[in-house]
């Protein structure tokens, strides 16, 4: 039996502006579009239930094109750093937090952001240790790509001066050459190696918060990056299908799939694209280079505000392109994080030498710092490029300094790729930034952060609209996870998966974006939240 939607606006997203009276669905398919009397005639013995939208706005469902959900859920659930503007409130908020921990025990923190502070200075070992003395700490920083660890955690480490730092990771250390608790990208796993295994009822709490976050978000999916850091990939599987599957509670999720469980994943009997109706695997995850926060992105030129570096390539072009390769024997695309522009030389190096010839799309994720000819390469190669737009409220005006501003005309480009016809796909790199979408649309349309008291906009001329910007979280996710037939529109034939707004996103002032609230997210034609 079918369900009647009506009562509120209902964009299709087929193409700009095109609106339907009425949707009818039965279980999770759109059956036809129309007006409500032509439904109502032709399907009336059908009709089990009609849903009054009573004014409310009717999207297809938004899927973040790039998230770490398990990461996002332990967010919620363990402390939170990512809202404090000093290091001397982190450090409190440290210290309170362990009391509640037992003696011993590790004191486990995420999201700092010295970008957010009056004084930008990363967190140091020994300002840990004079709050924190009895427990090892970890606060891992907003980007994920460094984290701070006091003497007690990089004893249990067993990290000295004269370990050897892994390749593609910096052990970094004070002018007198001693430790300073800062590891960056692969050095971070020294120590996650000592960490204490999680359990499979962490990760079902974990995902759990982050679904019912989703939920509220008005999101009804993600493609999302997991599988590689939770006791490896079965453990963490299996925590996917328990709860969305077995628990029921459900989400539309593709799994993104690290190259270390890659063959975990195939001999699992799992491949590309394959799966079940909610739970699918996605292309091979790789990462190319670090983050701009730690200045470990890593650009074809040095730093403008610290000369002596250019960031940290994770792996050689070699390395690099034996790592496509090995995509490519297992039928899988590849998607690289690659922000600097000579990592996304060298993805695209090693993507044109081994270019894919079987299913799916190669996917390049952030994108953040270009040049005209990579753009120029990239339109060429059946690829997307999955970008964060909430990256350009949160990186300015602090970026222009880093970057230089000589270097800044293809950064954050987001309206150049889309007249230069690249499909681009929308998420938020959730936890690193909120998973709300609302605050991506909104960076992206007013190329301003909704904190700055003097809406101070950085580079209008890449500002998009707002139909753009919501096909980015909607029709660009669908074409990223190649569903472009099947989702991300409203049409026949197309999943029932909504987000349907209190107001109407494309009549309201684009300065209220960010604030725009859920009335009710469906999937599969069912209500999984409503306000």
């Amino acid at each position: 039996m079918g369900t009647l939607w009506h009562g509120g606006p209902i964009y299709t997203l087929q193409h700009e502006g095109h609106r339907t009276d009425a949707v009818i669905t039965k279980g999770s398919k759109i059956i036809e579009i129309g007006t409500v009397k032509e439904l109502r005639d032709k399907y009336k013995e059908d009709i089990k239930e009609e849903i009054d939208l009573h004014g409310s706005t009717m999207l297809p469902g938004f899927v973040d094109s790039h998230m770490h959900l398990i990461g996002h859920g332990e967010r919620l659930i363990r402390l939170d750093l990512s809202k404090y503007t000093s290091k001397q409130e982190v450090l409190l908020a440290v210290k309170e937090f362990s009391e509640t921990v037992d003696e011993g025990e590790w004191v486990i923190g995420e999201g700092w952001n010295d970008n957010l502070w009056d004084q930008p200075e990363p967190i140091y070992a020994s300002e840990l240790d004079q709050y924190v003395p009895n427990h090892p700490v970890m606060l891992k920083r907003v980007c994920r790509h460094a984290l701070a660890v006091n003497s007690l955690g990089l004893s249990r480490a067993n990290i000295t001066e004269d370990t050897e730092c892994p390749p593609g990771g910096v052990i970094d250390k004070d002018e007198y050459g001693k430790l300073n608790g800062l590891l960056k990208d692969q050095a971070q796993e020294l120590l996650f190696n000592v960490m204490p295994s999680v359990s499979e009822n962490y990760l079902k709490k974990a995902l759990h918060a982050a679904i019912k976050d989703a939920y509220k978000l008005g999101l009804t999916g993600g493609h999302t990056e997991d599988l590689n850091y939770y006791g490896g990939f079965s453990q963490t599987y299996q925590a996917f299908k328990q709860v969305i599957e077995v628990e029921n509670l459900p989400f539309r999720v593709q799994l993104l799939v690290h190259h270390e469980v890659a063959e975990a994943m195939k001999e699992s009997g799992g491949g590309y694209l394959e799966g079940s109706e909610h739970i699918e695997f996605g292309a091979m995850k790789i990462f190319a280079d670090g983050a701009l926060g730690g200045r470990t992105a890593l650009l074809s030129h040095p730093y403008a505000d610290d000369r002596s570096t250019s960031g940290v390539a994770i792996y050689s072009q070699e390395q690099l392109a034996g790592l496509v390769e090995k995509a490519r024997k297992l039928d899988m695309p590849v998607a690289i994080h690659t922000i600097g522009d000579l990592a996304f030389e060298m993805a695209l190096n090693a993507i044109e030498k081994h270019p894919l010839k079987g299913l799916g799309r190669d996917r390049l994720i952030h994108a953040q710092i270009l040049r005209k000819e990579l753009i120029d390469r990239a339109k060429k190669l059946p690829l997307i490029l999955d970008i964060q737009p909430r990256f350009t409220a949160s990186d300015f005006p602090w970026v222009i300094d880093r970057i230089g501003e000589e270097n800044m005309e293809y950064c954050y480009a987001w309206k150049t790729l889309l007249k230069e016809g690249i499909h681009c796909a929308g998420g938020s790199d959730a936890p690193i930034e909120p998973a709300n979408p609302f605050l991506g649309i909104h960076a992206a349309v007013t190329r301003t952060n909704i904190d700055d008291l003097h809406n101070t906009v950085y580079y209008p001329s890449e500002a998009l609209t707002v139909f753009e910007a919501v096909s980015l979280f909607t029709k660009g996710s669908a074409y990223a996870a190649c569903h472009e037939n099947d989702r991300g529109a409203i049409q026949e034939g197309f999943l029932a998966d909504f987000t349907i707004l209190n107001e109407d996103i494309f009549k309201m002032p684009i300065g209220q974006l960010a604030n725009i609230t859920v009335d009710k997210t469906v999937i599969d034609g069912k209500i999984v939240y409503e306000a």
